[in-house]
């Protein structure tokens, strides 16, 4: 792939707190946080790294935030977000939970086209306002809805991967997978304990492995995943800037405030059709091919990696289908210690959707986020980072819609 045509950066970023069951304030009975405030606090958070405002244009994401809070036209909201962006171009865009990986590179074409120097960039989503059972009619937006939620399970999505793990249970055998997959729950809990605004920081239980071992009770909840299995509901925002290298002079950024990125892969499937293997994210290895190659590097260069990991049995079947593991190994990959924060490849250092939580217009731009945070010395969970490149995964849907950005360390 041709590499692009001028350097781009993403820098000042900022997250809430990610908001919901885990939290030790969370109390359904009283009222919720207002979704503008938590617009407002992220927009805060990201122009205060800010030293000269001079933004050319606003992108903000949200899956569902037209059934959860009954709100649309989310772009007249970003000039109530950050003043200067008053009468200038802005947009909204959804892909599912895949909404922040579509965002962020919305705004890098932008750049790359030249009719914009510095693009503002949210994501955020309010979940916990509806009951469960309702939510996840919600969220079955994410997937074909006329031909599958009528014979899905009540709670949708958790259903839809349970049939990923079911075909991965039957080829590669449960008693082999189950640990990997107790084990990841248990390192999302671990790393979340280490940055304060994730959902599950406050988490105290001691044995998480035995909890992650959980039988599956399809009586009570869906066959194949426990509870644990499942990212929970969550309430957040984030944000950032993107930006070429003339736009970050005009903020005020110095290069050592910054990412670089280097690589953008972006992979869509057709929604009206099944999966071809269950077993497989063919949509995610081709996003994280696509970046990777563009940024001319191979997957043993990262140093570091954010994956969307809205299950435990999505993070087995990623580190297959990237090619950590071969196929059936990845419980071992996990088992061994390649993804804890001092292995071969840290992986989810903030917590994941796991762990860090899931509002799913929020997660992608988190995820930058995220990396910018380590390779910039901001991280709540500092790594010894092995090299200076790292990329996320943010997958929509079903393996459905997926962007896979490359970032580098950048030069000061």
């Amino acid at each position: 792939m041709n590499k692009f045509r001028k350097k781009i950066y993403a820098a000042a970023g900022y997250n809430t707190v990610f908001f919901g069951p885990g939290r030790k304030e969370f109390n359904p009975s009283l009222p919720m946080r207002a979704f503008e405030e938590y617009l407002q606090e992220t927009a805060k958070g990201t122009c205060h790294q800010i030293r000269q405002i001079s933004l050319d244009e606003g992108i903000i994401g949200s899956f569902m935030s037209g059934r959860f809070i009954k709100q649309a036209n989310l772009p007249g909201f970003l000039p109530f977000m950050v003043k200067e962006l008053q009468g200038k171009p802005c947009s909204a865009v959804e892909g599912a939970c895949g909404t922040g990986g579509r965002a962020i590179a919305m705004a890098a074409r932008s750049v790359l086209s030249d009719l914009s120097d510095a693009v503002f960039v949210a994501g955020f989503e309010m979940q916990n306002g509806v009951k469960s059972v309702y939510g996840a009619d919600i969220l079955a937006g994410a997937a074909y809805y006329a031909k599958e939620r009528k014979s899905g399970d009540a709670f949708f999505f958790p259903g839809i991967f349970a049939k990923r793990a079911e075909a991965y249970f039957e080829a590669y055998g449960e008693a082999n997978a189950r640990p990997g997959m107790a084990k990841w729950y248990e390192q999302s809990i671990t790393n979340a304990r280490k940055n304060p605004k994730a959902q599950e920081y406050q988490n105290t239980t001691k044995d998480l492995i035995s909890l992650g071992m959980t039988k599956p009770d399809p009586k009570k909840f869906i066959p194949c995943l426990n509870l644990y299995d499942c990212s929970k509901v969550s309430d957040g925002a984030s944000s950032l800037i993107i930006a070429s290298e003339e736009g970050l002079k005009k903020c005020g950024i110095e290069l050592s405030e910054a990412i670089e990125i280097i690589g953008l892969g972006e992979a869509e499937d057709d929604i009206t059709k099944d999966p071809m293997d269950l077993k497989v994210l063919s949509a995610n290895a081709l996003a994280a091919s696509k970046a990777l190659a563009q940024a001319g590097i191979n997957k043993e260069n990262l140093a570091l990696l954010e994956l969307h990991d809205c299950f435990t049995i999505t993070a087995l079947l990623a580190l297959e289908s990237l090619g950590y593991a071969k196929k059936g190994e990845a419980a071992s990959y996990i088992l061994e210690g390649n993804t804890s924060a001092t292995g071969n490849l840290p992986i989810n250092l903030s917590g994941g959707l796991g762990g860090f939580g899931h509002p799913t217009g929020a997660t992608g731009i988190r995820q930058l986020v995220d990396l910018l945070h380590q390779f910039t010395g901001k991280a709540a969970n500092p790594a010894s980072l092995k090299g200076p490149f790292g990329m996320m995964v943010s997958m929509g849907g079903n393996d459905k819609t997926v962007t896979a950005i490359v970032v580098k360390k950048a030069a000061s």
